[in-house]
């Protein structure tokens, strides 16, 4: 399946036997190897972080082109689902440029890549343990219909498949329902190549507000991560949290 053209979150160890070594008569203690610790849960963006973040990407100089926090979230997503790990040095320069061009000297990115490093890490746990996470899908005014406003992440999203085409190909008809849960929030014509996903997203019921439509983004998420990156056998569902609701925004937006 083609990807369409973007858009111009303890083991405790124990022992049994009452001596810390044998002696006769006596017995030898068991003992049980310790699990590694589980990771260390992401602290999630606060609001000012999430703020700072979209400044530092809105003063990149142009002609540089750097995705806006929103498409960052869905491209972040898109990099999370592929059926080998991508390494960061990878997928971040399309985060500072969405053409690629070489970014100029001199530039501190520090600050930004700390914050993005941060979200990959919160994305990845939540991914991993089919947990909910909370997209950064802002409001728009009132007239904005659902689509338009989700449609940055979605967008996001697809970049990530495009630069990174492993998800894509996976089993077509194990894809087909869940792509199509987001690419209906794409222009058709961005879908070039694509009949068979245009018939499904033809077939499906969109959301009826804003927060059934966010929804369906982590719904998709998950269901592309039992294709891409699928449990090991045996392992627990986790219980997903109760979605926040949308939030109020947007921050100020990049150029792309």
């Amino acid at each position: 399946m083609n990807a369409p053209k973007p858009p111009a979150r303890s083991h405790k160890s124990g022992h049994k036997g009452s001596h810390p070594g044998g002696h006769a008569g006596g017995h030898t203690q068991a003992r049980q190897a310790a699990k590694p610790p589980a990771p260390a849960a992401a602290k999630a963006l606060s609001e000012a972080e999430m703020e700072r973040l979209q400044s530092l990407l809105d003063k990149l100089p142009a002609p540089l082109e750097p995705l806006d926090i929103s498409m960052l979230d869905g491209y972040l997503c898109g990099v999370l689902l592929q059926p080998k790990a991508v390494p960061d040095a990878q997928w971040m320069p399309a985060i500072f440029d969405s053409e690629g061009r070489p970014l100029p000297p001199g530039l501190d990115l520090a600050p930004a890549k700390g914050l993005i490093l941060r979200r990959h890490k919160e994305l990845n746990q939540a991914i991993s343990q089919r947990q909910w996470f909370d997209p950064w899908v802002f409001e728009l005014d009132d007239e904005a219909e659902l689509s338009e406003t989700l449609m940055p992440w979605v967008a996001g999203f697809a970049l990530a498949t495009e630069l990174f085409p492993g998800l894509m190909k996976q089993d077509a008809a194990e894809l087909l329902e869940p792509l199509a849960m987001l690419y209906l929030h794409l222009d058709p014509e961005d879908l070039e190549d694509a009949d068979e996903l245009l018939e499904e997203i033809e077939s499906m019921e969109p959301p009826v507000d804003l927060e059934a439509a966010v929804e369906s983004l982590v719904v998709a998420t998950m269901l592309l991560a039992d294709v891409a990156r699928p449990q090991k056998e045996g392992t627990p569902m986790k219980t997903a949290a109760r979605r926040p609701p949308p939030r109020k925004g947007p921050p100020s937006r990049g150029r792309f």
